[in-house]
């Protein structure tokens, strides 16, 4: 990255606390920090990866004293020379020192500059870059993990191998166009067509583990519904362990759709609670039912409710109605039985029309088996994770590009097929390359590079 300008932020988030960290980086860093620190040896003269402690003075006035950590390039996290200043919170410090780094040449840094610069130096991909602010965000085992794995490398070593062979055979594909006249073939059809089937079942399942990724980033969506008056609010408010919904025997008490979240082992799952579904008059009511079927749309997990004391032919036929509708979208449904404090059920006439293991009776007023409940949801999870292996996609901009890569393998795969002339399959190929390629940031552009690192925080 060629740049002569060296950047500064504050690192930590505005508040009190204790400590504040404030970094620059570029050419000048070091120089700019010696000239507002002081300690009993120059900056200049430290080795890297070495803390030095010392005051921060404007000229004669003594600003604080702070811990200055020290890292030559390239061995930085931006692969430039970098100085940390641990200093005390205090607002005005922060803007204190600042302000003087400013005064000495240093510039504000922008979002996600410091990342960027890493990218831009060769420290890491553009898909670790981005996982970089996934870390940031995480608030869960799950999600820290995910996160983690992708900065660590992920599936890029694997992209990158497979863009290497589709590199090799769209070149000797290219040759023979050179050689048109001889008819003669470079590139070893059955050896390209394994290796296309390769890459597209690799695309394919990186691009299905996005189901995965994206529940495990946001929370998995849990609806819970079922007709008015079952204990849809009471079963919330048991799995939250607070009062978070109204409970009233009225039905049609719940209008709207109330969510909030827990974490169970280091997942977090995020429950819906949605409004009673039957035919009503009232307007307001019939506009809460109306976003039920849409929150049930958006749900991983529906859990529908129904009464031990209504008759076994209703319930029934409300489980048959749900999913009639729910066929085909690939979610899980569980049938909760609630208010067996009330009257005892039996499950096995249930079972014609869901599976055993998905039957579960319970008492959401007396939190009886909502614990067996959590853990049939955890081992949902674990499933998903199953089928998705060791490596799973969270980032939409991934998913995408990974999408429209699927697409060019699969019209590779039927060219060559086919046999279509060889000038169409390596057009083909060049845009999986692009695709690929982009994900890594092997192929980016200024307007890429801005929409992904605006979206970071100062001074990271």
């Amino acid at each position: 990255m060629l740049t002569d300008t060296t950047i500064c932020a504050i690192a930590t988030p505005p508040g009190n606390g204790a400590i504040a960290l404030i970094r620059l980086s570029g050419t000048d860093a070091i120089t700019i920090a010696s000239k507002i620190f002081y300690g009993k040896k120059p900056l200049e003269e430290k080795i890297s990866h070495r803390l030095s402690f010392g005051e921060i003075r404007d000229e004669n006035e003594l600003i604080d004293e702070v811990l200055v950590s020290l890292f030559r390039a390239p061995n930085s996290y931006t692969g430039e020379n970098m100085i940390e200043m641990s200093c005390h919170a205090s607002s005005f410090i922060q803007q204190k020192i600042i302000s003087l780094l400013l005064e000495n040449g240093a510039i504000l840094a922008q979002p996600g500059e410091f990342t960027q610069r890493a990218y831009l130096n060769g420290k890491f991909d553009l898909s670790q870059a981005e996982a970089v602010a996934d870390i940031i965000s995480s608030q869960t085992e799950a999600s820290h993990k995910m996160a983690m794995q992708q900065m660590r490398g992920g599936y890029s070593e694997e992209l990158k191998e497979l863009r290497k062979q589709l590199l090799h055979f769209v070149s000797l594909i290219e040759l023979e166009l050179d050689f048109s006249e001889e008819d003669v073939e470079f590139a070893d059809r059955t050896q390209l067509v394994a290796l296309a089937e390769q890459l597209h079942s690799t695309i394919n399942h990186l691009a299905q583990s996005f189901h995965l990724g994206n529940a495990i980033k946001k929370g998995i969506p849990v609806a819970i519904v079922g007709k008015p008056n079952v204990g849809k609010s009471t079963l919330l408010n048991a799995l939250l362990g607070e009062e978070r919904a109204i409970v009233s025997e009225i039905a049609g008490t719940t209008r709207d759709v109330v969510e909030d979240t827990i974490i169970i082992k280091g997942v977090e799952y995020r429950f819906i609670d949605t409004a009673g579904i039957r035919e009503t008059q009232d307007t307001i009511e019939s506009l809460g039912i109306e976003r039920t079927w849409q929150k049930i749309d958006m749900a991983e997990i529906v859990l529908f409710l129904a009464d031990a004391t209504d008759s076994l032919i209703a319930n029934l036929n409300a489980i048959k109605k749900l999913q009639d509708y729910l066929e085909g979208m690939g979610k899980t449904l569980l049938l909760i039985i609630n208010k067996t404090d009330l009257k005892p059920v039996e499950t096995e006439p249930y079972s014609q029309y869901i599976s055993k293991e998905n039957i579960l009776s319970i008492s959401a007023k007396y939190h009886k088996n909502t614990d067996i409940l959590i853990e049939k949801l955890h081992t949902h999870y674990l499933g998903m994770k199953e089928n998705s292996g060791n490596i799973i996609v969270s980032n939409l901009r991934h998913y995408e590009l990974l999408k429209k890569a699927e697409e060019a393998t699969q019209r590779i795969l039927e060219g060559l097929y086919q046999g279509i002339p060889t000038d169409f399959i390596s057009q083909d190929i060049r845009e999986a390359l692009h695709h690929l390629g982009s994900i890594t940031g092997e192929i980016s552009t200024d307007d890429i590079l801005g929409s992904i690192f605006q979206n970071f925080c100062i001074g990271k």
